[in-house]
Order: structure tokens, then sequence, then C-alpha cells
């Protein structure tokens, strides 16, 4: 029996210096990749006055169309093909997502990021998993989020508490439609969720040996932009993004808050693990000027950091206290639902908050 065929879709502004390496990493896998490019309206100070990216993805997606692509397996999208003729794409990301889902012709839909990867030997796995039982609607997988640097990843209350999985893969077929990018949620012709359905979920490819490599906070420039991003961006809820980037990613002043979603505390961990191959193509390439505008982050810090006997304790206080906090936090919602009707108002300001 065949193997499924897969469309992967891809949403992308300034997606450098990655582009090249996801797209080469997808290919031998892929019936066809689809990547809408360009900007949502909180993302206008990261994005060119037409909507597009700034660092020339857009360019390098049409290059490696014209050069790479000897299968005619790549479309590109822009807001202008939807109808957009300022360039910009309406809402946050919902249209751009739904863009590359109605061109979709495989049997599944895979979603991608550009700074997300999978090994090879994975994503084989993956999708003879998908030939050996087609009832599969619906997978999530786990990622592992690398900070700064191929040996340091990032972990935290906020990945542990759920964060860490990522819905990515659909089922796909007539009629199916995607219907939300936050979470990525894919109807089937029934209108159903199809993680109703059959969903396998993330700890189940994590136990298998199967996760997402999540490159998020890798590198200074890409941080930079995501922060300015979720700054302006009204559902991100994160005014202070741009002064994290600062304070917690450049400079490490702020260890225990280094993942961007910072008002849950997190800490660093060493990584010794395998990297998909062009991950760390890309990395060479950088290292050695095979890739122009794009800086490595300087890491003698975090080995400092790292190997200091009171990171360690703090990191084990840190995870210890996850628990108290879901606790509190449980406590004090609680205390708020009861006050509506019955406590005073003294009561409430005094129920214990959580440690934010």
């Amino acid at each position: 029996m065949s193997l499924p065929r897969v469309t992967f879709g891809i949403i992308v502004l300034n997606g450098e210096p990655f582009t090249r390496y996801t797209l080469r990493a997808l290919y031998p896998f892929a019936h066809e990749i689809i990547v809408a490019e360009g900007a949502a309206p909180g993302a206008q100070n990261v994005a060119s006055s037409d909507g597009h990216s700034r660092d020339g993805t857009l360019d390098i997606l049409r290059r490696f169309k014209a050069e790479e692509d000897p299968e005619n397996k790549v479309t590109i999208v822009t807001a202008e093909d939807e109808g957009h003729p300022n360039g910009f794409w309406p809402g946050e990301k919902d249209e751009q997502s739904q863009a590359y889902a109605k061109r979709a012709t495989g049997d599944y839909l895979w979603q991608v990021d550009m700074d997300e990867f999978y090994r090879a030997e994975e994503m084989a796995r993956v999708l003879a998993m998908l030939r050996d039982d087609p009832t599969i609607t619906a997978v999530t997988f786990k990622q592992i989020t690398f900070w700064g640097g191929l040996d340091y990843r990032v972990d935290g209350w906020y990945l542990r508490r759920g964060a860490t999985y990522y819905h990515r893969l659909f089922k796909w077929g007539h009629g199916y439609s995607y219907a939300t990018h936050r979470p990525p949620t894919v109807l089937d012709d029934q209108g159903r969720n199809l993680r109703d359905l059959h969903w396998i979920k993330g700890e189940t490819l994590a136990a298998r040996g199967i996760h997402l490599y999540h490159y998020s906070l890798l590198l200074p420039k890409q941080v930079i932009e995501k922060c300015d991003y979720y700054a302006n961006a009204e559902w991100a809820m994160r005014a202070g993004a741009v002064q994290w980037a600062q304070d917690a990613f450049l400079s490490l002043r702020r260890p225990f808050r280094v993942h961007n979603v910072y008002n849950f505390l997190s800490w660093l961990e060493r990584y010794s693990g395998p990297h998909p191959d062009q991950v760390q193509a890309m990395i060479h390439d950088v290292r050695t000027g095979g890739v122009s505008g794009v800086s490595l982050r300087e890491t003698a810090d975090i080995e400092r950091l790292l190997a200091s006997p009171w990171y360690a304790l703090g990191r084990w206080i840190v995870q210890r206290l996850d628990p108290v906090d879901l606790w509190l936090r449980r406590i004090r919602r609680r205390l708020i639902n009861a006050g509506a009707v019955r406590l005073p108002a003294a009561i409430l300001r005094a129920a214990p908050k959580p440690f934010d």
C-alpha cells in the first residue's frame, strides 16, 4: 500500500534563514507544499509597506520554486492572490491558513511553521502510521523548544500545562474546511472537529520517540521580530514582549522567565539529542557565511548559567512549585466565583495569587 499524499501548508513572514532549509526537509515527503506569505495587520512593524517580508523571504520562495522544485510541488500564495491589493492578510492568520487549505489536494493536511522541523526518519514513521491506519483523523506533536543554540532547550510551567503540544496534522478531503488557526482546527464534511474523532495525541507520539523540533527561540533576528509582533497583536496580550527579548533572551537577566510567554516561570536545560539534518545544515551555513544578514546568539552566558549550582537548585525548586501554583490558581478562581454572590471584596483581595 502506498503512503498517503500529504499537503504541507505554511504561513510565513520573515522566514529567513529557515525558508529553503524547511522546504528542503519537507520536499521528499510532500505531495505538495503550499506557502502563504505575508503579514497580518498586527505584524505591520516587521513587514514591508506592501505587506510582505522585509528579509527577502518571498524572493527566496520564488527562487526555490524556480531552481529546486523539479516535481512542481511548491505553490506560493500572497494576499494579493486572495483579493487584498494592499498585500496584508486580514484577521490574525485564520484567512492566511485557509488560503493554503482551500488549495490542498492531498489526503492529509500537515501545517508547518518555517521554524518547525521533524527528523526524516520520524516523518517516515508518521506517514507509515497513517498508511496503516487510515481511520486516523488528527495528529498532535509534542515539541522540543530550542533556545539560543542547538545545545539548549527551554521548559516551564506554560509548556508543561499543555502548550508544548501542537495540533499539526489533519485528514483532508472533499468538503473539509480549516476553521481556525488558534488553535489549528479542521472540520470534516459533516462539520465535526477532527480531534473529536480518531485523534493521535502528542503524548502517544512522544512515547514512540517522535517529536516536533521547534527552533522558535534560536536566533536573535527571529526572536526580536516575533516579540515585536506579539507586542502589537491584540490576541497575544504581551505588551512587554520587546523588553522581554532584551532582558531575557539577549542578556539572560531573567533566567527563570526565558520562555517568551513570560508570565509563567520557565528555565533552560542542556540538550544532547539529535537534530534534523537541514537544521544542522542551516547552522553550518550561518557560521560559514553561506547565509548573509543572520547571526547566531553568543552562548558563553548560557554555559555559565547552566554550570551554576544555584541555577540548578533554583530550577529544581521552580519545577516543584508548578503544582503549588496550579493549586493556588484553582483556589483563587473558586473564591472569585463564590465572591460574585457572597464574599466581600476584602476577602477576594486576600485570596492567594499565583506566582506571576
